[in-house]
């Protein structure tokens, strides 16, 4: 383990119920990282997609795969920069190719992979994967910008 939920937290602004990832177990500065998320039946996103039949959204899990995509960028800074982090957010600027593979249902453990296709001053272009099971079940291009609050 290289960050549990309370690092996250400290890097990402992002509470409950909207934090999306719960750790992250591999980070190459400006190049991958590597998290995972838990799906709970207890999550509110299942009260209403689907009762009956609980399908984690997609959304969802291109915002994980996103928000672990924050946590590369932020930890990619200089320490200087890392020290006014918490004056800083990360923007979505576009996401591109986004596919969804196989529905994510409660119990399963989602594993994000990031690579970082290019990253020019603040904007950061990701390949964003996210597994199950080792099988890719959504992928995207994901592009982000690091701004002042």
């Amino acid at each position: 383990m290289l960050y549990n939920v309370i690092d996250i937290q400290n890097i990402l602004p992002h509470r409950y119920p909207f934090l999306l990832v719960d750790r992250i177990t591999t980070l190459e500065v400006g190049k991958y990282i590597e998290g995972y998320k838990n799906v709970s039946i207890s999550e509110p996103v299942f009260q209403g997609h689907f009762p009956d039949h609980p399908i984690y959204p997609g959304v969802m899990i291109i915002e994980g795969m996103a928000q672990a995509g924050g946590v590369l960028a932020f930890k990619s800074m200089s320490e200087e920069e890392q020290k006014n982090s918490e004056n800083k957010v990360v923007y979505f600027m576009s996401i591109d190719k986004a596919k969804f593979r196989s529905p994510v249902t409660p119990g399963d453990q989602l594993v994000y992979k990031i690579d970082v296709l290019k990253n020019k001053g603040t904007v950061w272009q990701l390949d964003a994967k996210a597994y199950v099971d080792d099988k890719v079940v959504a992928q995207a291009e994901l592009k982000a910008m690091i701004v002042d609050k």
